[in-house]
């Protein structure tokens, strides 16, 4: 019976020794919360460090009380929602906790969205004001009329350079690159809200403006709407409430904080965030646990440009490193990287998620920093409730770990309506935690098929991800569902095949699905790219599948590529790659 299963949680027995069985009671804060605590406790503390500036607990506190008055001033309600279209910058979180501060929801979106994609987001979610960075300006005007967007504040990424980068900036950059841009009128700039927040203050009002009482969150208010493929691939927007980034927060806490970086024998952490804040990933994993342990938070904007990341490396020296596979391996392959004239010793911690963690890549990366990359899993409706690898304990190869304290797991039989399965046995991977989503936004046909109650207790989040457990309660990740490839009667799981890929010294990314075929039903195909300087041919990788794989695993045929099509968290777009074979 489901109730006797979720008692049984052998994981426990594999927590480091640091690690408690549970953290409830959880406390009725918010995030908002502790940055009032910070700013409070420890007002120069940094709290974010951007290109060599640095923004401490008390100027975040202060900016983003000045823009939540602005919002407030500029019609913002409780539960009315704020979109930002921003990268990794201070004004993402100013906005974010500012937004809070008014009562509203936040909506972060991807800056690189389409026209149409965006317009389709900000309609779902109703959103009345946009916070948007000087290139993505226009775009935004142009759809505004589809929306219900009043009114838009944009911000130039230089408002937050140190002086002289700033010159620099605007004097070779600027103009090309298209960030100066002229305001339409109604519209405002981020940081004109926040200074005259600032001179309309009276002495009551803490210097962000007469009239203005910050709404501050209570933990059960909704915070905030993620966007989510979800387990059928059509975008949802999640809703998250403000309880569960400090739910997600603390988990996160007691797993990467042993004794000895609490007592401070290592120093204190510094969090490098090369990851979206858009994405749950960043948003709720990083940011809360920065929030909640005053962890300096190292903002990256473009991951992509690795020479800035390394340099920000180098700069920050962070201890807490959170990316996703293809950042690990694009750092491994690149030049200053494999000459050896990056230094990575500081980092005591990776976090890989998202994707796929292949076994080469962990063991290079660890070889060459001397820390240690935990994989982990979550999606965004379980708001971070996390499967991880022990921080100092067993990790096992291929598993993406155990659950963190008051996170469950279990397997799901998906041919049956109320079956859960045994040790070993492959199925559909369910999870519970205090913060699963609240829902998704005004579709609650879908958060029904999603969240689920099975006996008694607080209900499962089906995750549509097929895996099992093993008797220790750790966790393997078969494939996604809808990616089973079925040839001539067997069942063949991309991932299985990726991962021996990838252990072949010549390939740098891979990617598997299944393609049709008039005799078998559907072959594999593989598309494969190779580490630079280094050639294979098709024969030789199929070849080397056939040394380890059945027979009916191996790639009927292997196409070699420059790039793999991505999802902006680095999981590899099977269906694109199958849309591109059709065509």
């Amino acid at each position: 019976m489901p109730s006797a299963l979720t008692t049984m949680q052998p994981w426990l027995a594999h927590y480091d020794r640091h690690v408690p069985p549970t953290l409830s009671p959880y406390p009725e804060k918010s995030l908002v919360d502790y940055l009032r605590e910070h700013a409070s406790f420890a007002p120069d503390a940094p709290a974010v460090l951007f290109k060599g500036r640095r923004l401490s607990y008390a100027e975040l506190n202060r900016s983003s009380d000045r823009f939540g008055g602005a919002l407030t001033r500029f019609g913002v309600r409780r539960s009315d929602r704020v979109a930002l279209v921003l990268p990794n910058c201070p004004q993402f979180l100013i906005a974010e906790i500012g937004a809070w501060k008014a009562g509203a929801i936040v909506l972060p979106l991807n800056p690189l969205y389409g026209a149409d994609e965006l317009a389709a987001a900000l309609r779902a979610a109703d959103a009345t004001i946009a916070v948007v960075l000087t290139p993505f300006y226009q775009r935004l005007k142009e759809i505004q009329p589809q929306t219900h967007v009043g009114k838009l504040i944009a911000t130039g990424i230089k408002e937050y350079l140190p002086p002289v980068l700033g010159v620099l900036f605007t004097l070779f950059k600027e103009k090309k690159d298209g960030h100066r841009i002229h305001l339409e009128p109604g519209d405002e700039w981020f940081q004109t809200c926040i200074r005259e927040a600032g001179l309309k203050a009276s002495p009551t009002s803490a210097g962000v403006g007469p009239g203005f009482s910050p709404a501050d969150p209570a933990p059960d208010d909704p915070a905030i709407l993620l966007l989510s493929g979800g387990t059928t691939g059509t975008p949802k927007a999640v809703l998250g409430k403000h309880r569960h980034f400090v739910t997600a927060g603390l988990q996160l806490k007691s797993w990467l904080t042993p004794p000895a970086v609490a007592s401070g024998v290592k120093g204190p952490d510094v969090a490098l965030v090369p990851l979206p804040l858009f994405h749950v990933y960043a948003c709720v994993g990083v940011q809360s646990h920065s929030l909640v342990n005053r962890t300096p938070m190292a903002l990256v904007p473009n991951p992509r440009d690795l020479d800035d990341l390394l340099q920000t490396i180098d700069r920050v020296k962070p201890t807490l490193f959170s990316a996703v596979p293809a950042l690990f391996i694009a750092l491994l392959n690149h030049p200053k990287v494999q000459a050896k004239q990056a230094d990575f010793s500081s980092i005591r911690a990776c976090f890989s998620g998202a994707a796929p963690l292949m076994a080469a890549t962990k063991a290079r990366f660890e070889e060459l920093s001397g820390g240690r990359i935990v994989e982990g899993y979550s999606l965004t409706e379980a708001m971070m409730a996390c499967i991880v690898n022990p921080l100092e304990g067993t990790n096992k190869i291929g598993s993406v770990g155990i659950p963190l304290p008051d996170v469950e797991v279990a397997i799901f039989d998906p041919e049956s309506a109320d079956r859960f399965l045994p040790t070993g046995e492959n199925g559909e991977i369910l999870l519970r935690a205090p913060q699963l989503m609240a829902g998704y936004w005004h579709n609650s046909e879908e958060t029904e098929r999603t969240l689920r109650a099975h006996g008694a207790g607080a209900p499962w989040l089906h995750t549509g991800d097929l895996g099992y457990l093993d008797s220790d309660g750790y966790l393997f990740i078969v494939d996604r569902q809808k990616d089973l490839i079925k040839t001539s009667g067997y069942q063949v799981w991309p991932r299985e095949i990726e991962e021996v890929l990838a252990l072949h010294a010549a390939v740098a990314d891979v990617g598997v699905a299944g393609i049709p075929d008039t005799v078998k039903g559907e072959v594999v195909k593989a598309w494969v790219v190779c580490r630079p300087g280094v050639k294979v041919t098709e024969e030789e990788l199929r070849a080397y599948c056939r040394s380890k794989l059945a027979p009916f695993k191996v790639p009927a045929h292997i196409e070699f590529r420059d790039t793999l099509p991505k999802t902006i968290a680095g999981k590899v777009l099977r269906r694109a790659l199958k849309a591109e074979h059709k065509n």
